[in-house]
C-alpha cells in the first residue's frame, strides 16, 4: 500500500461527502486506502459516507476525542508507505496523491510535505506555509504587532519551511516511526505544528510544493464551537511554547508569553460577541 489518507469528521457531512468524493475522484497510479474516523457526529455523517463509499474505513467513536487522538486511532491501523492528514473539508485535486507520492519518493530527505491551498473564494491560504511560534514570533503575535505566522515566500515555489498545514499533510511512515504519533495534549489545533517540530528535529525536511493545489472551506468543524474554538486554539499555543520554548527561557519570560497568549484568548472571546462569523479555522 502506497498511501493511507486519514480524514478526521465532526458535524461536517456535506463537506466530507465532497472530500470524499475528490478522493476516490484522484486518478493515480499509486495504491491508496482510505480511514475515516467520525468524533460523535450528529449529523448524520458516518452513515451517509458509509453507505456512498463502501470502499474506506470508518471508526466511529462514541464521544469527540479531539483531532489528534481521532487521527491517531486511524494512524495505528493505517498500511501505506505514507500517511496523509487530510481535513473533511478539503478537496484535493485529481492529480494531488501522484504528484506527492512521486515528489516523496524522489526527495529522500523530505520527511512531510504540503502542497499549495487555496480557500473557498480562489484566494492562496498563506497558512499553507509558515514559521514557529517561537519567542519572538509569539510575543509580536499574541501582543497584536504581527498578524499571523506565515513566511513570505512565493505561493508557487517549492520551499523548506518550518510547517506545513496539517489540512494536508503528508508523512513519511518512516519518521512516523521514529517521531512517534501526533501529540494528543493538542486538542484541534497545534499538532501540525508540533509533529513538523519534532520531524526537523529528527534531521527531515518540511517542505511546501505547489505542484499541486486543494481547496479549504475552512472552518467546518470549528463554527459549530466557536468558543471552544477559541480556546483550544490559544490552548495549543500554550501547549507548543512551554513544550518547545519555555526550557529554553526564565520564568519571567515565560510567565508574559503565556500571560500574553491568555490574555488575547480573553480578548478575542470578548471581540467575538460583536462577530458575524465566530470562528476559528483550522
Amino acid at each position: 500500500m502506497d498511501l493511507s489518507v486519514v480524514i478526521v469528521s465532526f458535524n461536517t457531512k456535506e463537506k466530507l461527502r465532497e472530500c470524499l468524493r475528490s478522493v476516490f475522484g484522484s486518478v493515480t497510479k499509486y495504491s491508496f486506502e482510505v480511514l475515516v474516523v467520525d468524533n460523535n457526529s450528529r449529523d448524520g455523517s458516518a452513515g451517509a459516507v458509509a453507505a456512498e463509499f463502501p470502499n474506506m474505513k470508518l471508526i466511529r467513536n462514541s464521544d469527540n476525542v479531539g483531532y489528534s487522538k481521532a487521527n491517531n486511532q486511524a494512524l495505528r491501523l493505517a498500511q501505506g508507505r505514507f500517511f496523509l492528514l487530510l481535513n473533511s473539508d478539503v478537496e484535493v485535486a485529481p492529480d494531488s496523491f501522484d504528484k506527492m507520492i512521486s515528489y516523496m519518493d524522489n526527495e529522500k530527505a523530505v520527511g512531510i510535505v504540503g502542497c499549495r491551498v487555496i480557500k473557498s473564494d480562489g484566494s492562496f491560504d498563506k497558512a499553507a506555509r509558515r514559521s514557529f511560534p517561537d519567542l519572538a514570533n509569539s510575543l509580536r503575535h499574541f501582543l497584536g504587532l504581527s498578524s499571523d505566522y506565515n513566511l513570505d515566500l512565493p505561493e508557487d515555489k517549492i520551499a523548506e519551511v518550518d510547517s506545513v498545514m496539517g489540512a494536508f499533510l503528508m508523512i513519511r511512515r518512516e519518521v512516523v516511526d521514529k517521531i512517534g504519533l501526533l501529540d494528543e495534549a493538542f486538542f484541534m489545533y497545534g499538532e501540525d505544528l508540533d509533529w513538523c517540530f519534532r520531524a526537523k528535529q529528527a534531521g527531515y525536511k518540511v517542505v511546501y510544493n505547489p505542484a499541486t493545489t486543494v481547496v479549504h472551506h475552512k472552518g467546518s468543524s470549528s463554527r459549530k464551537l466557536p468558543k471552544k474554538a477559541l480556546y483550544e486554539f490559544h490552548r495549543a499555543m500554550f501547549i507548543f511554547y512551554d513544550k518547545h520554548y519555555a526550557p529554553l527561557h526564565g520564568p519571567i519570560v515565560n510567565y508574559l508569553v503565556k500571560l500574553g497568549i491568555w490574555g488575547r484568548y480573553h480578548l478575542k472571546v470578548f471581540q467575538n460577541l460583536f462577530r458575524k462569523d465566530k470562528y476559528v479555522s483550522k
